[in-house]
């Protein structure tokens, strides 16, 4: 009979080829003073350097160690989103692969679901080594964005190292580039016993970070996303049926003034669409409708909508 398994440690990777082998002896130094049963799961995201060949030679040393591969570069959300499906063990961590992150962390976020409570704790990098003007300053105004919109008060939203039961992970659905936001995913999914816990962030040795700029952009885009999807997403017909008619009504209002004033009180042979009045009440009912189509279309995707996955498995390593 197999021995249960207490921490999953799920670290989605791409080209990170010179970190693998210092992450791994770091990992078991850290886990196996505290004496955990632990498994670790590696996912490449479409490495193209000798990452899966590093990940290889490492499985064949170590029975508790897994690698999934994927076909191509589908990002960090479906690395991890893998990497939860797989994982058997009965709390999950979540490391980046760029050596910022500390395994010697993972102990006390356990020991802190254990005995808070939580159903997650996310670290909070709490000082930084990074560039204050292209890294810090953006993720401090990212971050007081997400906490305005979700309403969930994280200082730190999209830090790697985070801790779950078994039972969040496997319930939320991480897509996209949702990766930045799974404390909301959770919490939308009943979830909403989070923690925070400092944690050390340390300087990057190996090569470069792979985000650009453009994510902080793209996560504001993604937090609006998740917003409009957790207030309306189960009927969307209450956004688009209330604006369409908002429209509508406008629109029609637009129109019977303009029949009465031309039946009654424009005598002259002014043509109705002369009239700016004309276009507005026309651009209004054609909107309101397009709103209400857009509604119904919803509701019906909504109905109909069954599960895949996002990403394609090229190779996996069988469990010993």
């Amino acid at each position: 009979m197999q021995k249960p398994i207490d921490v999953s440690v799920v670290i989605p990777l791409f080209n990170e080829e010179e970190s693998l082998i210092p992450l791994t002896k770091w990992i078991f130094k850290a886990l196996e003073d505290q004496h955990f049963s632990f498994e670790i799961l590696f996912i490449d995201d479409g490495s193209t350097d000798q990452s899966w060949e590093t990940l290889s030679s490492l499985t064949q040393q170590h029975s508790n160690i897994q690698g999934i591969r994927f076909s191509k570069n589908f990002g960090k959300s479906q690395a991890l989103h893998a990497g939860f499906e797989a994982s058997q063990g009965k709390f999950v961590v979540t490391l980046d692969a760029d050596l910022q992150d500390s395994p010697e962390e993972i102990p006390q976020l356990i020991n802190s679901l254990k005995e808070g409570g939580y159903d997650l704790i996310s670290g909070w990098k709490k000082k930084r080594f990074d560039s204050v003007l292209f890294k810090n300053l953006p993720s401090k105004l990212f971050n007081w964005a997400a906490r305005r919109v979700s309403g969930i008060y994280l200082h730190d939203f999209n830090c790697g190292i985070k801790a779950y039961r078994s039972e969040v992970v496997k319930t939320i659905d991480v897509h996209g580039e949702m990766h930045r936001y799974i404390p909301v995913l959770a919490a939308q999914k009943g979830f909403d016993k989070i923690g925070e816990q400092i944690v050390q962030h340390q300087a990057r040795k190996f090569g470069q970070t792979k985000f650009g700029a453009d994510r902080f952009f793209k996560g504001f885009l993604d937090l609006l996303t998740l917003w409009f999807v957790n207030k309306f997403g189960k009927r969307p017909m209450h956004f688009f049926g209330l604006w369409g008619s908002f429209m509508l009504i406008i629109g029609f209002a637009f129109t019977v003034y303009l029949g009465i004033d031309k039946l009654y009180f424009d005598t002259q042979a002014r043509l109705i669409t002369n009239r700016p009045e004309f276009y507005i009440a026309l651009t209004l009912m054609l909107l309101g409708s397009q709103f209400f189509i857009a509604g119904f279309l919803g509701e019906i995707i909504l109905r109909s909508k069954a599960s895949s996955k996002r990403y394609l498995i090229k190779e996996q390593m069988p469990q010993k």
